[in-house]
């Protein structure tokens, strides 16, 4: 199983969204070199007023390019970095990952998946609707979000578009992602 990168993405603001670059460096234990997110604890501001001491299980935001489509399809406008995450992937299906999965990617970085990405409504502001479509329910009525996944880095390196997403599931049993 594996997937590519489509784009890498960053910005060292606290902004919805972040820019395409045509390089990102990994660091391991911290996330993007230079990114608003990257460090040992929590960055995200809704996490930080909560509980400023707690681990940062979110350095590294990837987000599917079938979204995209899917969401292009529904008439939103939305290119790579414009929902915030720093990996724009395709070809794997991020969303059925089990926690604890390890992606290897480019020449050597490596990120283990932690969970899933929560929608806040930032998304709504960014455009009108968009939180809808990102969200869904499944055959049993569940929640599903739709809007990523989120990583922390193991081992650093630089990622580049069209490097390729190595996929290494954990041991079963395997857990299904959840909300971090």
């Amino acid at each position: 199983m594996q997937g590519s990168v489509l784009a890498v993405s960053a910005d060292a603001g606290h902004r919805f969204s972040k820019r395409p670059v045509p390089c990102i460096r990994l660091l391991a234990g911290l996330g993007v070199e230079g990114d608003a997110h990257a460090g040992v604890t929590v960055q995200h501001r809704s996490r930080l007023a909560q509980d400023p001491s707690q681990p940062n299980l979110r350095q590294v935001h990837l987000i599917h390019a079938e979204l995209h489509d899917e969401l292009r399809a529904a008439g939103f406008e939305v290119s790579a970095g414009e929902l915030g995450e720093n990996l724009t992937t395709r070809g794997l299906d991020l969303l059925a990952l089990p926690t604890g999965t390890r992606l290897y990617l480019g020449q050597g970085a490596l990120i283990e998946v932690t969970g899933l990405r929560n929608p806040c409504a930032q998304i709504e502001h960014f455009q009108p609707g968009l939180l809808a479509a990102v969200l869904g329910r499944d055959e049993r009525g569940d929640l599903v979000r739709k809007a990523g996944i989120m990583a922390v880095v193991l081992r650093g390196g630089e990622v580049r578009a069209g490097d390729v997403v190595g996929v290494e599931l954990p041991a079963p049993p395997h857990r299904r992602l959840e909300r971090v």
